[in-house]
C-alpha cells in the first residue's frame, strides 16, 4: 500500500479466511482475508464495503481468471516472489498475471511482473514477438507500464535492425495506435541532434539515396528490352495478319472456284441435232400430252425472240433443213 511501511507477514495473516473461487471449473482457494485485502484495494471493496457486511458473506468468484496465473498470484502473496520463466512460453503466465494484477489494483503486483518480463527480453537478448504485444494491446488501456515497455522494445528493434518483418509492417498498417505509440517512443528517448541523420544535409557515403550511374544504366536497359518487346510483338502481329489475309484470299479462291463449278453444272446446254429422233413417239405426261407436245408448246416463247435473228447466206449449196451461223 502506497505511502505506508509494509507489513510483516505475521501480522497479516489473521484468522478470518476468505473463500475465493476461480475459473469455469470453480477452484476454491481459503486466503486470508486480511492478508488479501491489504494488498488489494479491489478485494478491500469486495469484503470491507457497507454491501458485503450487510450479506455477511466471505467469498467471492473469479469465474472470468484462469487457474494458473492465480496460483501465481497466492505464491507471490504469501512470499513476495515470482518464479523466473525459463522459456518463452512461460511468459504466457506472466502477462495473465500482469492483467490480474492491474485488475486487483496491486501496484507492487504489477511492477514485480514488469520486472520479470523486463530481464527475460533483456538477457535472452530478444524482443516482444507481434503476438505478445497485440495481446497486451487488446487487454490494457494507454497508460499501462506494460504497455509502454514493449512498445519502447518495439521501437528499438525497428531502429537497429534492418529491414522490417513482413508480419510487423502488416499489424502496423492495420493497428495505427500501434503506429503512433512507436513513434513517440523513439521521441522519448531524447536523442542528441547529432546522433541523428539530417537528410536535408549532403548524405553520407553509406546514405546515398540515388545512385545516378547505376540507376541511368538499369532505366536505360528496361527501355531498350521494352521497346524490343514492342517490335517483337509488332513482327509477330505483322505475321499473324499475313497470315490472316493469306487464309482469306486461299478461302475466297475457293469459294469462286466452287460457285463455278456449280454455274458450270447448272448452266450446261443440250443441243439436240437435227435427227429423225423427234418422229419418235413422244412419253406421256401426267396429263396425257407427249412430251414433245409440252416442249412444243414452251419454244413458242422462244419463237419471238429468233425474229432477231437473221440467217446469212449459206456457203456450200446448204438447204433450208440445214443449219448455218446464226448472227445477231
Amino acid at each position: 500500500m502506497s505511502g505506508t511501511q509494509e507489513k510483516p507477514l505475521n501480522e497479516l495473516l489473521s484468522r478470518s479466511m476468505a473463500d475465493i473461487y476461480v475459473g469455469p471449473e470453480n477452484t476454491h482457494w481459503i486466503l486470508h482475508e486480511k492478508l488479501l485485502c491489504y494488498h488489494s484495494p479491489f478485494f478491500r471493496k469486495v469484503f470491507y464495503s457497507k454491501a458485503s457486511h450487510s450479506h455477511k458473506t466471505q467469498s467471492f468468484g473469479l469465474p472470468d481468471e484462469e487457474d494458473a496465473p492465480f496460483k501465481t498470484f497466492v505464491g507471490w502473496l504469501y512470499s513476495s516472489s515470482l518464479p523466473v520463466p525459463r522459456e518463452e512460453a512461460d511468459l504466457g503466465t506472466c502477462f495473465e498475471l500482469y492483467l490480474m494484477a492491474e485488475k486487483f489494483e496491486i501496484p507492487s503486483l504489477v511492477a514485480d511482473v514488469l520486472q520479470v518480463v523486463r530481464e527475460w527480453y533483456k538477457y535472452s537478448d530478444t524482443y516482444p514477438g507481434l503476438r505478445r504485444v497485440q495481446y497486451v494491446y487488446a487487454n490494457t488501456e494507454d497508460g499501462s507500464p506494460m504497455r509502454h515497455m514493449l512498445v519502447h522494445a518495439v521501437a528499438r528493434m525497428m531502429v537497429i535492425e534492418k529491414g522490417m518483418p513482413a508480419h510487423w509492417d502488416k499489424a502496423l498498417r492495420k493497428n495505427g495506435q500501434l503506429a503512433v505509440d512507436i513513434i513517440r517512443a523513439i521521441q522519448d528517448w531524447r536523442l542528441e541532434e547529432d546522433a541523428i541523420p539530417d537528410s536535408r544535409e549532403e548524405p553520407a557515403e553509406a546514405e546515398d539515396l540515388v545512385d545516378v550511374e547505376q540507376e541511368t544504366q538499369k532505366l536505360d536497359q528496361e527501355a531498350e528490352a521494352e521497346i524490343d518487346g514492342a517490335e517483337g510483338e509488332g513482327e509477330a502481329e505483322a505475321e499473324g495478319e499475313g497470315e490472316q489475309e493469306k487464309g482469306q484470299e486461299q478461302e475466297q479462291e475457293q469459294e469462286q472456284q466452287q460457285r463455278g463449278e456449280e454455274a458450270d453444272d447448272s448452266e450446261d446446254t443440250v443441243v439436240e441435232s437435227p435427227t429423225n429422233d423427234n418422229k419418235r413417239p413422244q412419253p406421256k405426261s401426267e396429263k396425257g400430252k407427249t412430251a414433245g407436245e409440252q416442249k412444243k408448246k414452251g419454244d413458242q416463247g422462244m419463237v419471238k425472240d429468233f425474229k432477231k435473228f437473221s440467217l446469212q447466206e449459206m456457203p456450200n449449196n446448204l438447204t433450208n433443213g440445214d443449219y448455218g451461223t446464226l448472227k445477231a
